[in-house]
């Protein structure tokens, strides 16, 4: 199944591009594009604007930062090394929030023992702030563990 914006629903409402509302350590996020795209920026304000963003609006909003060079994203403050572990641990408190959003957790539910693809996704960690990789299998152990708690 390949999750894309433009991908018919159960995928389509998989995309980081919906409209799933969320909190995260405290800030309020509209989806998870906006939270991704938000730590591209040092500056704590900005980052909570960017968090309320859906969509392609949010995706432009971080599209100018030029974070490659120094391979460094932020949050509340705190730098992160893209390539670090922290930041993976980062990547699964995000979705592990995400997760809190019921209509979130019914289309990954009704995305059944489908393996996820993406394939608009980039491979490489030095050109995407989430590797397809990174998003699809997160979004696996996700599912797995919804299927658990709700079978108790």
């Amino acid at each position: 199944m390949d999750v894309g914006s433009k991908s018919k629903y159960p995928a389509g409402a998989l995309s980081n591009f919906s409209p799933h509302p969320f909190e995260f350590d405290g800030v309020k996020c509209a989806s998870m594009e906006g939270l991704l795209q938000g730590f591209k920026f040092k500056n704590p304000l900005m980052q909570e604007h960017v968090c309320t963003l859906v969509g392609i609006t949010a995706k432009r909003a971080g599209s100018k930062k030029m974070w490659q060079r120094t391979r460094r994203l932020w949050w509340k403050g705190v730098p992160y090394n893209r390539d670090a572990d922290e930041y993976q641990e980062l990547l699964d408190r995000a979705y592990d929030a995400l997760a809190t959003n019921e209509k979130f957790r019914k289309a990954l539910l009704a995305s059944g023992d489908a393996t996820l693809t993406h394939s608009i996704g980039r491979i490489k960690k030095k050109e995407t702030i989430l590797t397809r990789q990174e998003f699809c299998s997160r979004l696996t152990k996700l599912r797995e563990r919804i299927k658990l708690e709700e079978s108790k």
